[in-house]
């Protein structure tokens, strides 16, 4: 397959009946079983058991060497990482490289003059899908002359084309000495067809063949044999042709005439088939010249960045171009981890590491954007439902009604090494998927949507009630069997994140503080949906179920001692029938605040335990206290900073009214990206404390861009602006509206609600904020509640 392709579904032992009438079954299953892969319904063996282990149960995302302060850019699928100076070491245990559908093609590329590197002088990513390098030389001895240090510039301008699979370099350098100069170049590649399973340090096996790189018709190929079946190919062609070739090297000498320059132009061409597909992409690569190539890809994106921009709400700022600037990253960011599946558009969870389809992420991001382009919300909700679980199997997590984790499609999941075909092992997907339907829908009018994926609704529903409570105590709760060792299943999945007050591991079963919640907020809003449909008695049994959820949850989830909820509930106390707590201090109950299942006056203490010296780091909420036994600053989830989370929190202040904390965690977000290179927010970054350092450290693997940090600045002002649609009844509420600090005139330009359009500007006034309607296309009514 060349592209992101989801084959027929095999047949299945175990499928979800409809129970309801005029409503679909879910739709297709991702896989068919490929060479190699169990068979479904199969017991898994001792050795898939123990990789299962290995993949699951890690602390960290990577084993990988730092990747903070690399260059990232992506276009569809495809996506390079380099460093600062633009290169890709040639060296083991980094995560630099050119990667497509999970496989690192590149995972070296230098480029040499006289036999030494460049040296850097600025590098920028700005646009998301093209780098700029900036060079220059240091003391260099040709053999036939010598060139002092700085005396050539060299300019890199690199460019990803994800619809050729292709990355083209043009390199130009330019000569500011009095004399004509030979100048020796050698670019030096690698090719190790790496699956991103054994680059993040999890699976260090590498399957299939790989064969010696050869050059054919002046083209450098290094092609892997794949133990799934497919053949991966990367091809290097350079104009001009090398003057002389090495196994895995291209040499050139640049004549540079005093003050004069010359140029290199690089094509790496990935292609990914059954043996043979490839031909026809070399024939069409061969002859073809690079700078029209670079030229092309470099305009087509540029016509897809702005369309993009120009299809989302717009943000002016009066007097504050960072607040702009930062919004204008994150939405350029979301436009770059858009993907395709069956031509269904999703955000990718990130780069390098989860660049792919992931149930909770992508919900997550899609939700926080909705008031920027609810379009990407419809198509992943029903990208998710056409994988929804059809079956019961161990080895992949799947349950009937279930939403998926993850899905790779990379040569070790395809030849049934890992279980992501895909893999179903999360318990929040599911009623975060139900939530975003609610949400899409009071932002866009839209019941035709839920009509339609109404089968997968009911599905969802099932396995929260057939599955998700797995000893009937009314939560949904995950438990992995003995030989598995303890796999988190929540939103902090590492090995390690899901702790007690001692330090250790809480003990399964687990029922997550934030999987109730979700579970509540999934059913009062479905509520609302099937009232609107004409089902009001189904509507009913929904608000009976989450009211007793609640009651139970504000009995048994609190801490009364700590004035919060717990992280979780964990295996039983003296009690059988009941659970006890882990009775730590950590941001998950935040997410009770977002998802409206706290008693008000719980919500309150619950607010100042989150913004309390243990918890708030001074950029943001940690995910655990620095008072806590299991506090790591650096630890994955055990103290750092999600920017997502706190855009969580954020919105759960200010529903139960707790809007000075909102805010200022607001200006905590803010700036902190404006402290990050590019003004990106990073997946996540360290707990250490802001007085420390007086800048945010650095989370050394984090991925970046991603996509629910580049969600979370959007989601945080409409958050902050307290827009509430309610595009079913024509009308927006906007209530309590705040302005962040030194923003005197905020202003929406082109903001959805239902099928109207609508101009809003927000004015600091002397008692609040002033709200001022410009300009209406469509029917809908503004009210403001002060």
């Amino acid at each position: 397959m060349s592209r992101t392709e989801v084959e027929p579904p095999p047949p299945t032992q175990q499928r979800v009946e409809d129970q309801s009438e005029g409503k679909g079954a879910p739709g297709p299953q991702p896989d068919a079983p490929s060479p190699g892969r169990q068979a479904q319904g199969e017991r898994t063996t001792g050795e898939q058991r123990q990789r299962k282990q290995e993949v699951l149960t890690r602390g960290t995302p990577s084993t990988a060497e730092s990747i903070s302060h690399a260059l990232v850019i992506k276009d569809g699928d495809v996506f390079f990482l380099a460093s600062p100076d633009g290169r890709v070491p040639a060296d083991d245990g980094h995560g630099l490289g050119l990667y497509y559908h999970d496989c690192r093609y590149l995972c070296g590329y230098e480029m040499k003059l006289a036999g030494a590197l460049p040296v850097p002088l600025v590098a920028t990513a700005e646009r998301g899908f093209a780098a700029l390098f900036e060079l220059t030389n240091p003391d260099l001895d040709t053999g036939g002359g010598r060139i002092a240090k700085e005396t050539l510039g060299i300019k890199c301008e690199r460019v990803v084309d994800g619809e050729r699979l292709a990355l083209f370099d043009r390199i130009g350098v330019r000569s500011y000495a009095n004399a004509a100069i030979d100048l020796p170049v050698e670019l030096c590649f690698a090719a190790g067809f790496e699956d991103v399973f054994a680059i993040r340090g999890l699976l260090p096996k590498q399957l299939g063949t790989t064969h010696p790189p050869r050059w054919q018709d002046g083209a450098l190929v290094f092609r892997h044999d794949g133990a799934d079946g497919l053949v991966r190919r990367l091809a290097a062609r350079f104009q001009p042709e090398p003057e002389e070739t090495g196994e895995t090297s291209a040499r050139f000498t640049l004549h540079l005439d005093a003050a004069g320059s010359g140029h290199l132009l690089v094509a790496l061409q990935i292609a990914e088939g059954e043996p043979g597909t490839d031909r026809e992409e070399e024939e069409g690569a061969r002859g073809e010249d690079h700078h029209e190539a670079t030229e092309r890809a470099l305009g087509a994106r540029q016509r897809s960045s702005a369309e993009w921009m120009a299809g989302q709400t717009g943000v002016r700022c009066a007097g504050s171009p960072l607040l702009e600037l930062l919004l204008d990253r994150s939405l350029r960011d979301l436009h770059v981890l858009r993907s395709r599946i069956d031509g269904r558009a999703y955000f990718a969870a990130g780069t390098p590491w989860f660049a792919t389809l992931f149930g909770r992420d992508s919900v997550i991001a899609a939700l926080q954007t909705l008031a920027y382009d609810p379009q990407i919300a419809a198509e992943t909700l029903r990208l998710l439902a056409s994988l929804q679980g059809r079956e019961v199997n161990a080895w992949r997590d799947e349950q009937p009604g279930k939403i998926l984790h993850e899905l790779r499609v990379g040569e070790m999941a395809r030849a049934g090494e890992i279980p992501h075909t895909p893999y179903y092992g999360t318990i929040d997907a599911t009623p975060l998927f139900l939530i975003l339907f609610s949400h899409y829908t009071a932002w866009t009018g839209d019941l035709a949507l839920f009509r339609e994926l109404g089968g997968a609704v009911e599905a969802a529903l099932g396995w929260m009630r057939d599955f998700g409570d797995l000893d009937g105590d009314g939560y949904i709760e995950y438990a992995s069997s003995a030989d598995l060792g303890l796999i988190n299943q929540g939103w902090k999945d590492s090995g390690n994140a899901i702790v007690d007050a001692d330090g250790n591991l809480a003990e399964p079963p687990i029922a997550l503080v934030e999987e109730q919640a979700y579970a509540y907020a999934a059913k009062s809003g479905l509520a609302g949906l099937y009232r609107r449909i004409g089902e009001p008695e189904r509507a009913a049994a929904l608000e009976r179920e989450a009211a007793a959820l609640g009651e139970r949850f504000n009995r048994d989830f609190w801490l009364p001692d700590k004035g919060i909820y717990a992280l979780a509930l964990q295996g039983k106390d003296s009690d059988p029938s009941r659970k006890r707590p882990a009775a730590v201090v950590s941001s998950n109950p935040g997410h009770a605040l977002w998802a409206g299942i706290a008693d008000p006056d719980k919500a309150a203490q619950t607010v100042a335990a989150l913004m309390s010296g243990g918890m708030w780091s001074g950029w943001g909420v940690r995910t655990l206290s620095s008072q806590e036994r299991a506090f790591n600053p650096i630890g994955y989830h055990l103290g750092t900073v999600w920017p997502h989370d706190n855009s969580l929190l954020a919105a759960g202040f200010r529903r139960y009214g707790h809007d000075r904390e909102a805010l200022r965690l607001f200006t905590g977000i803010v700036q902190a990206a404006a402290r990050f290179p590019h003004l990106r927010l990073p997946e996540l970054f360290a707990g250490f404390p802001r007085d420390g350092y007086g800048v945010p450290v650095h989370y050394p693997v984090a991925c970046h861009p991603q996509a629910w940090a580049a969600g979370a600045l959007p989601y945080l002002l409409t958050t902050l602006l307290g827009l509430r649609p309610a595009a079913c009844e024509k009308r927006l509420r906007i209530v309590r509206p705040l302005l962040p600090p030194l923003i005197d005139r905020l202003e929406l330009c082109r903001l959805r609600v239902g099928g109207a359009h609508l101009d809003l500007a927000f004015e600091r006034a002397p008692h609040g904020v002033a709200v001022e309607v410009l300009g209406v296309d469509g029917e809908v009514a503004v009210v403001v509640e002060p």
